[in-house]
């Protein structure tokens, strides 16, 4: 649990005749991570090409044509039965059923585009003539008129005025056929020798044209009834396709899914191999396998293919730099915090996992910051509706709704702690305290996780450096003995100056603290002593002094600023309780004799405390987490364990 999994080098060899069921049975038991070995091909082999690389092209391909598909069908991809097929599928075996069901579904879509355009099409006509209705003339009447010219369209009804002004010089006739609120559908004529002047005042006044079409006969009413029974039309029509793809949906629907593992299964097993090392008669396959599970994956190789040769070799944490895939092994009921980890960075292999570490501190930080026992029973509810996967739009968020409960059972508890539900702070008793009315206690409460949460990550990094057998960073880094011992001596030393009680004389700290200050300093050259490096001390040694102190120096301030950190858990805590009561004022105000504006108002407002601080404070738990916690030990940059397999896993 605290380590990843360990791990074993497999390389395989094996006759060209079993290429194929070794490369099946390796993706049937999914447990090998492959290594590319394609670089270990003979010139003469790699003159003929690679047909295997050609034929996983192909069937990648096909496999976007038959998601294409059923994206069009409105059909989700899902897990299928196999029925022992895993082999690869002949490529002119399933294009044409492809190259058919293509067919079939560009007539539907396809009349479906020409219906839809020609739907928005008429919906832009009707923008531009409903301001017509009800005005009762004949449309036909102005159009190509012999001596009149007419613009018709809607003006700014306080620009009206403007209008009539610009054109006192020459005849027309301004009508008013529509107002409605600050805008009036007007038709402007006049005479067509002055039509350049009636459109300069037109513009200025920013009369908008209305561009009527070719079709417009009749008056606008009459239009408008004939467009919106068309516009129906396209409606219907379009939903008689939906329909049709529907069904075609549920007539194809379990071919669609059939044929897709088939050909994806097809592509994954000729991606692999062509990754795979080739001699002239022989196959080379090298990759990782978990230890405990090489017996088992020997003895299934051995008895698909007879001449096989297994050559295994097998590397102890810490004492050889190998590429090694991370296969992170959690219980499930830890596993949603493993993603918090690996968004983090992927554990490196020679190091502890922390997700079992985070599945603890992270839910209890978050927890002594959203301390309410109402509000932590609707987040736990949230978060079980998450990982459900009932909500379809909400499906991505699956994985963190285990963390989310988690984070709410553990506000519930604070909540007890701190005798508040839903923002009454008088109906439960507090069986800690209340922040708003102990706000030194929570601060200590802060400090007190502060403490805590650095000192494990200082003995996580110490057990790291143990497992990677660095012994003089285990004894003398910033983050091994000699920082430990320095930072647990300057707490103890302000803990017994401000408590005033000295269970350990100060003389005996300050040693402690001096000799963990010079193990620090000089924690480079120490280094290079006990792993036998020289020079001890690389340049001058007055520079290296300089140097060393301003690392010190800044190893002091990196301690002080992470403890006074966590007195952000106080004050998210004393902020929770202040946002409940800025909406019990709010409340009060709406209703002061407590009807239903004021339970509506609380309701309103404990929604808003879980959806928007619960944001808030799950960010600052995080930075917590990333920052103060995993800067102490964690490395990272490990490789993902992918095994070879034909099933997604549960995490893809």
């Amino acid at each position: 649990m605290f380590f990843p999994e360990a791990m074993t080098r497999v390389r395989l060899i094996i006759p060209a005749r079993d290429l194929l069921a070794v490369t099946k049975e390796l993706a049937r038991q999914g447990i090998m991570h492959p290594i590319d070995g394609s670089q270990l091909v003979p010139a003469k082999v790699q003159a003929t090409g690679n047909s295997w690389a050609e034929n996983a092209a192909a069937y990648a391909s096909l496999e976007r044509r038959i998601q294409g598909i059923m994206q069009t069908v409105g059909l989700e991809e899902k897990p299928v039965s196999t029925d022992g097929e895993s082999g690869l599928v002949p490529f002119d075996e399933v294009r044409p059923s492809v190259e058919q069901m293509e067919r079939e579904v560009s007539q539907s879509t396809e009349q479906r585009e020409r219906v839809q355009k020609r739907l928005e099409q008429m919906h832009a006509v009707f923008e531009q003539v409903e301001p017509l209705a009800g005005i009762d003339i004949s449309m036909t009447a102005l159009r190509n008129p012999r001596y009149t010219y007419s613009i018709l369209g809607i003006i700014p009804t306080a620009n009206i005025d403007r209008l009539r002004t610009s054109l006192e010089r020459i005849p027309f006739v301004l009508q008013n056929l529509r107002q409605e609120e600050d805008r009036t559908v007007v038709l402007l004529t006049g005479l067509k020798r002055n039509a350049d002047i009636l459109e300069r005042a037109a513009r200025s006044a920013y009369l908008n044209p209305l561009n009527l079409p070719e079709t417009f006969a009749g008056t606008p009413g009459e239009y408008i009834a004939s467009l919106q029974r068309e516009m129906e039309e396209a409606r219907k029509e379009i939903a008689q396709i939906e329909r049709d793809l529907s069904r075609l949906r549920d007539e194809r629907g379990e071919q669609l899914q059939k044929l897709l593992w088939r050909v994806r299964s097809s592509r994954i097993l000729a991606e692999a191999i062509a990754r795979f090392g080739r001699l002239r008669y022989t196959y080379v396959i090298e990759g990782w396998v978990p230890s405990a599970k090489l017996d088992d994956f020997s003895r299934r190789m051995k008895r698909v293919a007879h001449q096989i040769v297994i050559d295994t070799f097998s590397f102890k944490r810490g004492t050889e730099k190998q590429n090694v895939p991370v296969a992170l092994k959690n219980p499930w009921f830890i596993r949603p915090f493993q993603q918090l980890v690996t968004n983090y960075s992927q554990p490196n292999y020679d190091e502890i996992d922390p997700t079992f570490i985070l599945a603890i501190t992270f839910p209890l930080i978050f927890g002594a910051m959203f301390g309410d026992v109402g509000q932590g029973i609707l987040l736990a509810a949230l978060g079980s509706l998450l990982a459900s996967g009932r909500i379809k739009a909400l499906r991505g968020l699956a994985t963190l709704g285990g963390v989310i409960v988690a984070c709410g059972l553990a506000a519930t508890l604070f909540g007890f702690f701190y005798g508040s539900i839903f923002g009454f702070e008088d109906i439960l008793p507090a069986l800690l305290l209340q922040p708003m009315h102990n706000v030194f206690q929570i601060m200590a409460l802060g400090v007190g996780f502060g403490f805590v949460s650095i000192s494990i990550g200082y003995l996580v990094a110490i057990l790291n450096h143990w497992t990677s057998r660095n012994w003089g960073r285990l004894l003398f880094d910033a983050h091994g003995v000699a920082g430990l011992v320095l930072y647990w001596s300057l707490v103890a030393l302000a803990v017994e100056v401000i408590a005033g009680i000295h269970p350990v004389p100060l003389i005996l700290l300050a040693f402690s603290a001096l000799i963990g200050a010079i193990g620090v300093m000089f924690s480079e050259a120490l280094e290079h002593l006990v792993s036998g490096h020289r020079p001890v001390v690389e340049g001058g040694i007055g520079i290296y002094v300089v140097g060393s102190f301003f690392e010190l120096f800044e190893n002091l301030i990196s301690l002080l600023s992470n403890s006074i950190s966590h007195i952000r858990v106080a004050a998210f805590a004393v902020a929770h309780v202040g946002l409940s009561a800025v909406f019990f004022i709010l409340a009060n105000l709406v209703s002061s004799s407590h009807g239903a504006g004021y339970w509506l108002v609380l309701v309103i407002g404990n929604l808003f405390i879980v959806g928007f601080e619960g944001v808030i404070v799950s960010i600052q738990t995080m930075r917590l987490e990333y920052y103060e916690f995993f800067s102490k030990f964690f490395t990272g940059g490990g490789m993902k364990y992918e095994p070879l397999t034909l099933q997604p896993t549960a995490e893809d």
